[in-house]
């Protein structure tokens, strides 16, 4: 009798194992190990680009967008980026938060975000965005400076408290040195009193983030140039080095056109034309977007 028992558990395992089997096939699905885009469809991804030159007619203000913050990055940024480089449910950490487009898109993508904001008073109307619910297990705005201990310290606590170590993608959008300023505060990188200030401080809050990233995982870094005493400041480029330096490597450089994204060019362009034309240099309609790995 217990024969025939052991038996027929053994058919049911089959039988269990087999319809196990068909219902989840894994030769259909091929991802990486950081992003959930099935490798086997690949042609269904034709909306994700994967060239070095974006071009967004308008900036997006649906999903909860909005662009009443001068200085924000667009929100079709964050959708191509957590798209390529995360999986749903993963950490993006934003150190600059600002207007809060990285929690935004988190939200509407399905993934998590932590975002430290210098502003306590941006930081405070930022949270109004989200519900109480999403701001416990969705979004978590840190009130602090980047660059400092404090930040790391608050951000190892509630990576804790969302069941991680670590992060899986960085964001960081900070000022363009002094272009616009955006707070009083000395610990404003818009406040810096010269530009190697600027590139050290930066420095300070990307090996924070760096040192927060899971191994394997991604940055993006969206950044423009300025134009100072008559010459190009390359300040791009020189946040890249200093991004290689603290030990990322740089996957990509992707030239976004800025046409259409910003606030109220249009209506000085021809002023801007007559200084160009006088000063012998060249409008900025770029921006650039870089993208790193932690080895």
């Amino acid at each position: 009798m217990g024969k025939v028992m052991a038996k027929t558990n053994l058919k049911e395992k089959k039988i269990i194992s087999k319809a196990s089997l068909e219902v989840v096939d894994d030769s259909a699905i091929k991802t990486t190990s950081y992003s959930d885009i099935n490798l086997k469809k690949w042609k269904d991804y034709s909306h994700i680009k994967t060239d070095t030159l974006w071009e967004f007619p308008s900036r997006l203000k649906e999903g909860g967008h909005s662009n009443e913050y001068h200085g924000n990055y667009i929100p079709q940024i964050a959708q191509q980026v957590y798209e390529r480089y995360t999986k749903k449910g993963d950490i993006v950490l934003d150190l600059f938060f600002g207007s809060g487009t990285s929690g935004i898109e988190a939200v509407n993508m399905g993934r998590r975000c932590i975002g430290v904001e210098l502003k306590d008073d941006l930081a405070e109307s930022v949270s109004e965005k989200f519900s109480a619910k999403q701001l416990v297990t969705d979004v978590n705005i840190i009130c602090a400076d980047s660059a400092s201990e404090l930040a790391t310290e608050k951000i190892k606590a509630r990576l804790e408290i969302m069941g991680s170590q670590k992060a899986q993608l960085l964001m960081l959008h900070p000022p363009y040195d002094d272009i616009i300023k955006f707070s009083d505060k000395k610990e404003d990188l818009s406040n810096c009193a010269t530009t190697e200030e600027f590139y050290d401080l930066f420095e300070k809050v990307a090996k924070n983030g760096y040192d927060l990233l899971d191994k394997g995982r991604f940055a993006c870094l969206i950044i423009g140039d300025k134009y100072a005493n008559s010459q190009h400041i390359p300040l791009g480029f020189e946040c890249m080095a200093r991004m290689n330096k603290i030990g990322f490597i740089t996957k990509a450089i992707i030239i976004k056109d800025m046409q259409g994204n910003e606030r109220a060019k249009g209506k000085t362009a021809n002023l801007w034309r007559y200084r160009a034309l006088a000063g012998g240099f060249y409008i900025f309609k770029h921006e650039y977007v870089m993208i790193f790995q932690k080895l």
